[in-house]
């Protein structure tokens, strides 16, 4: 497996593409430290370590973490690459529903494009909102951050002109567009997806931090509770079994046996081909736990807000029983989880149109019927894979809270055990080795693992589309890079070591 990453560099256009996609990320980073004017982000980052200290989470933390800290950091990068995502998963579900959009999608490369460009708009008008709501919400912390006090910790904002308004919401627009544009330049340009990179990049960029905890939790002063070697072997167990039970659930498939019929067209005979339908363990991904997580906030927040007011106990009591570490909210969790694996499955699988599909070229089920027969077995075996796929799913996004609650395992090593960071990551990760094993066997190098190849998430072959640099023009843009980073990592180390 090492020597598959030397091989990667003896490729050109490989070398070529991993310069560019590295100098792409380092941009990214560099957006996400750059703080807005009239900003001090110092009480908000002092408000979070506090937080991560008691175990509390929250929709904005979760949100942190998939900017890569910029929210924390007050950067112009603080709305990160989400709005994005949620104009395509708008777009994405409006597809299933609107009979326009849905035939702009089969219109081939025109309608894709122009989807993309409504995309880009709607992503346009959401930064737009998030940013307007997130510089107010800045001003009165309280209202976003429950708990934070301005005589603790200090205003965040320290001007409050109607031009801060303005201007901040601008930067963060053009940081968000920034973002999108480098995801894009990577998915055509580089290796990899360039947007799931991005949000990758910005979890794995906690690691530090957790190596930093990891090491006080073992090597504590004397007098401080910390861990033995019996403790971290068993962390150590549990991480490669959590790690290989993600790559299970995101790997897994069913293979569905599909014949296509022999067909004479002219002198040639078409068809008589054997081959299968693959259909995912978990078809929808880590979507369940991103909307089951940011759903179940809400009305916690509602509630605690509504009783505070009220001075209504009940409901000040429920709001406390929907916070993590309580099994009121690991049940609702749960069950939303359940709903919404069905409900992604329901909008985005179709078995009558791969059952009409089937139809068309010739093809069939072995023991089964085609047409109506055939979407009927096919949804039979969906909703069962679907109900393995989401327990599956339930277990890997509260391993974390198991290790945090039950433990006292501190959050930043937690989030590294399972849970949405988690499965985004290893997601990405096998796509992009994925990619990079095309490459070696195009070119007659060993790939990763030399039994069996690294089977794609999607159905879909993944595009190499777009031309690659030259590696010349990429050295141009990845050294000074580099030199900037081991400048920047040099900086950090001295004053992490001097405090």
């Amino acid at each position: 497996m090492f020597s598959a990453f030397t091989n990667s560099l003896k490729i050109p256009e490989l070398r070529s593409r991993i310069f560019y996609t590295l100098a792409l990320l380092f941009v990214a980073r560099v957006a996400a430290a750059i703080p807005l004017p009239g900003i001090d982000p110092h009480p908000l980052q002092q408000f979070f370590a506090d937080q991560t200290a008691a175990g509390a989470g929250s929709l904005v933390g979760l949100y942190n973490m998939f900017t890569g800290g910029a929210l924390v950091k007050g950067a112009i990068a603080a709305l990160g690459i989400m709005p994005y995502i949620s104009a395509s998963i708008i777009f994405q579900l409006m597809t299933a529903v609107v009979p326009a959009l849905s035939r702009l999608q089969q219109e081939g490369d025109v309608g894709r494009q122009k989807l993309t460009q409504y995309t880009r708009y709607a992503t346009v008008l959401i930064c737009l909102i998030q940013g307007t709501l997130l510089i107010l919400a800045l001003e009165n912390p309280g209202r976003l951050f429950p708990g934070y006090d301005i005589n603790t910790y200090g205003s965040i904002v320290i001007t409050g002109k109607l031009s801060f308004l303005i201007t901040s919401v601008i930067f963060m627009t053009a940081g968000t567009m920034l973002l999108m544009w480098l995801g894009e330049q990577i998915t055509q340009r580089g290796i990899g997806n360039g947007v799931s990179l991005l949000i990758t990049v910005g979890i794995l960029a906690d690691i530090p931090g957790a190596a930093a905890a990891t090491y006080q939790l073992f090597f504590a002063p004397v007098g401080v509770a910390r861990l033995g070697l019996p403790q971290g072997i068993v962390m150590g167990l549990l991480f490669v079994l959590v790690t290989m039970g993600i790559i299970m659930v995101v790997q897994g498939q069913r293979k569905i046996p599909v014949q296509y019929a022999k067909r004479v067209v002219g002198n040639k005979v078409m068809g008589g081909q054997s081959s299968f339908l693959p259909l995912k363990v978990n078809y929808s991904g880590v979507m369940p736990v991103i909307f089951a997580s940011a759903i179940l906030l809400f009305p916690q927040q509602i509630f605690s807000q509504i009783g505070a007011a009220f001075n209504i106990k009940f409901l000040v009591e429920f709001a406390d029983n929907l916070l993590r570490g309580h099994w009121t909210y690991y049940a609702i969790y749960t069950s939303l989880i359940l709903f919404f694996s069905y409900f992604w499955v329901s909008v985005m699988f179709k078995p009558i149109q791969i059952a009409d599909d089937l139809k068309k070229y010739g093809g069939y089920i072995p023991g089964v019927r085609p047409g109506e027969p055939t979407a009927q077995f096919l949804d039979f075996i969906m909703t069962r894979l679907t109900l393995a796929g989401a327990l599956f799913l339930t277990i890997i996004a509260v391993m974390p809270d198991f290790l945090l609650f039950e433990l006292n395992v501190p959050q930043r090593i937690a989030i590294f055990f399972g849970g949405t960071g988690m499965l985004i990551t290893v997601g990405v990760v096998l796509d992009t080795m994925k990619q990079i094993e095309t490459f070696l066997l195009q070119r007659h190098y060993d790939g990763f693992l030399k039994k069996g190849r690294i089977r794609a998430r999607s159905n879909s072959p993944t595009g190499m589309t777009g031309d690659a640099l030259s590696t010349e023009a990429v050295m141009k843009i990845a050294l000074p890079m580099l030199i900037i980073f081991l400048i920047g990592l040099i900086a950090w180390g001295i004053r992490h070591f001097a405090l």
